[in-house]
């Protein structure tokens, strides 16, 4: 459960806003990597030698660190808990629309693209600070939420666990009109797409817990999206548990509740488990929600 520790804050947050407060005492920097930028938060109470953990945070279409750091309030989450935030910034040189190009094959690889570039981003932090290797997450909203995914994929030695707020499954795009219909309509079949997952972490295969939301009012990218990323990261977590394909993991909900965060929105939960009975994804359809964090 561990690995899902940040994730679970983001879910608090993602449902109610008002659970932090909004304004945070750390510092708020650029950085650069390779010619890329990137913003980084760091608390107030960091202390080198005391290993913090480290949240990747990757913003939607149009956005930029600053916009998606105001609208999600996770560095006054990061305050109160005590945790990094890395924000990648897309320019409008990689992308007219600064979307993450998670529909473009050159970006969905390890070691190539935009993944190696987040990543590489990573490593440099953690080379400066002090971070707990163990406890590195991804997580983003739209495009940066379809990127969090091939970044599970890509690079699983890397992140102990992703979120998905309104994205799509691995590879559901290899060009652009390919990505509207999969925004629209859905993408190609999960259990492929979660077969292309499983090989794209190559040596470094393993469970990658998953927690994912997604409005049921989203006309952006359509809610069927949120069961086919469900549907593929049980097909990859299920070969990567043991190298079978047997059930280890399914996508069948072991556990299903209903409930409302007090100031937010009503929401349905899905808690998928392995044959240990160790939760390794949750689903969150936010009843009523739009596309939008």
């Amino acid at each position: 459960m561990k690995r899902l520790f940040i994730a679970g804050m983001i879910f608090i947050l993602f449902l109610s806003l008002g659970a932090v407060s909004s304004s945070a005492a750390g510092s708020f920097t650029s950085k650069t990597y390779n010619g890329r930028t990137y913003k980084l938060y760091v608390p107030s109470s960091y202390q080198r030698g005391a290993a913090l953990p480290l949240v990747v945070m990757l913003h939607g279409c149009t956005q930029d660190p600053d916009q998606f750091a105001a609208g999600t309030q996770m560095n006054e989450l990061a305050e109160t808990e005590k945790f990094l935030v890395l924000y990648p910034e897309q320019p409008s040189s990689a992308n007219s629309n600064k979307c993450w190009n998670w529909f473009d094959t050159a970006h969905q690889s390890r070691g190539s693209g935009e993944p190696a570039l987040i990543a590489g981003m990573v490593n440099q932090i953690k080379s400066s600070y002090s971070i707990d290797a163990d406890q590195v997450f991804v997580g983003g909203l739209s495009a940066g939420a379809a990127m969090s995914v091939i970044m599970g994929a890509t690079y699983p030695d890397i992140f102990a666990a992703i979120s998905v707020g309104a994205g799509l499954e691995y590879k559901a795009a290899t060009n652009v009109t390919g990505a509207y219909t999969a925004m629209s309509s859905g993408g190609p079949n999960p259990i492929q797409q979660g077969d292309l997952a499983y090989s794209a972490m190559g040596d470094h295969k393993r469970v990658v817990p998953v927690i994912l939301f997604h409005g049921t009012a989203d006309y952006t990218v359509a809610p069927i999206n949120a069961h086919q990323i469900l549907s593929q990261w049980a097909q990859t977590n299920d070969r990567a548990s043991d190298g079978l394909d047997n059930n280890n993991i399914d996508d069948t909900a072991d556990q299903t509740a209903t409930g409302t965060v007090s100031g937010g929105r009503s929401y349905t939960q899905y808690i998928y488990k392995d044959t240990a009975g160790k939760t390794v994804m949750e689903k969150y359809m936010i009843e009523g929600m739009g596309h939008a964090w």
